[in-house]
């Protein structure tokens, strides 16, 4: 079991070239979602808070919050295991902390536990300004990989 001390969770090189690849023709290239950074023990990404992403009233929808935190989050946990496996949802949680009317968000994606069947990871997105604006938790399930 790797611990979240341990250096570098993933396995071989993380391309953000890859991994914005596989967005297109999916919810998150229409979100408008872009992997930014993939670091030592985390993956990045940004989200837009326009027509796309805000609820009638005007603010970024908490929907749209969850999507961008399953997605770093499920990324992430797919580039800590072997190509025979995949990492899939198990339960998501979120609280949103601030509202945000425009701009860009930014998650960064950081693993509590990276277990050999179950992964947690927690989400922090941020305003333009820095401000935490939902925090997520996400228990994904390592399966044997079974491609169509």
């Amino acid at each position: 079991m790797t611990s979240p001390s341990s250096p570098r969770p993933f396995r071989g090189h993380a391309s953000l070239d890859a991994l914005n690849a596989r967005s297109r023709d999916t919810a998150m290239e229409a979100l408008g979602i872009v992997f930014t950074e993939v670091g030592e023990d985390f993956v990045r990404g940004t989200m837009p808070v326009d027509g796309r992403t805000r609820q009638p009233y005007g603010l970024l929808h908490g929907g749209a919050s969850v999507l961008l935190a399953e997605t770093l989050g499920s990324s992430a946990g797919n580039l800590c295991v072997g190509p025979d496996e995949m990492c899939v949802g198990l339960e998501i949680n979120a609280n949103h902390l601030a509202a945000v009317r425009e701009g860009l968000v930014t998650g960064t994606a950081r693993p509590l536990h990276i277990g050999r069947r179950t992964q947690v990871w927690e989400i922090r997105i941020e305003d333009p300004l820095g401000r935490l604006c939902c925090v997520s938790r996400l228990t994904l399930a390592v399966v044997p990989r079974r491609d169509a």
